[in-house]
């Protein structure tokens, strides 16, 4: 992202000339109190929203000035997403969800890559099961798996933990920390949580609109202190 800023009904500036490099293959946590503009950053890094001006770049391809349906289609192949809902359609199998992103963009499965991934989420067993046969877990695994379908250059997950208990959150971002490290995916994920971003590689704490701080591998102690300090200042 280069200078990026969002202004919504010409008055509300959410981003504010944010400028941000996730490198590939890394693992970085978007944090920020409520309201500061990190849920805006996803949405125009990831391509679902146009920023007012600045640029947003996926690889080297600009994305910010592309129309639609041009940007609906580099979402099918180049970007996965994973949310707090999961997102899964129930009428369809485990199986047939993780494939509907290939199935959409006209593409053919990679077996191989499929296997290795559903393998590695532990859905194996489970790909014939509907979601509703699933628990809470599982369903973000499959979530995940779909992410990853069409090997994308970048998953973005926006609270993938909000909906999971203390320990099944703990499995899911262990999970997501591994598939950057084992298979080298670029991972960037929205989260009100300091345990959960301090699993990534480096965190970005948004305040009014703008990175109020880089933080590099950081503990979850460092990052609650200064959302702590963040909170105290807008009172």
């Amino acid at each position: 992202m280069r200078e990026v800023t969002k202004v919504y009904d010409g008055a509300v500036t959410a981003l504010d000339r944010v400028s941000l490099e996730v490198s590939r293959g890394s693992f970085l946590a978007v944090m920020g109190p409520s309201g500061s503009g990190k849920s805006t950053l996803l949405h125009c890094a990831a391509g679902l929203d146009n920023p007012t001006s600045g640029e947003v770049f996926v690889g080297g391809t600009a994305i910010s000035g592309l129309s639609e349906a041009r940007r609906t289609a580099l979402r099918r192949e180049r970007i996965g997403f994973v949310f707090q809902s999961y997102n899964l359609l129930p009428s369809l199998t485990v199986q047939e969800n993780i494939t509907l992103p290939l199935r959409l963009s006209g593409n053919d499965a990679d077996r191989q890559w499929l296997d290795a991934v559903t393998d590695r989420v532990g859905l194996g067993p489970l790909m014939s099961r509907r979601p509703s046969e699933l628990s809470g877990g599982q369903q973000q695994r499959a979530a995940i798996a779909r992410a990853l379908a069409a090997r994308p250059e970048v998953v973005f997950a926006d609270e993938p933990t909000g909906a999971l208990d203390m320990d099944t959150a703990a499995e899911v971002l262990d999970l997501l920390r591994d598939l950057v490290d084992e298979f080298s995916q670029t991972v960037v994920m929205v989260t009100h949580d300091p345990d959960a971003a301090s699993r990534a590689h480096a965190t970005a704490v948004v305040a009014d609109g703008r990175i109020d701080r880089f933080h590099n591998a950081p503990t979850a102690y460092e990052l609650a202190r200064h959302l702590t300090h963040l909170r105290r200042s807008r009172v």
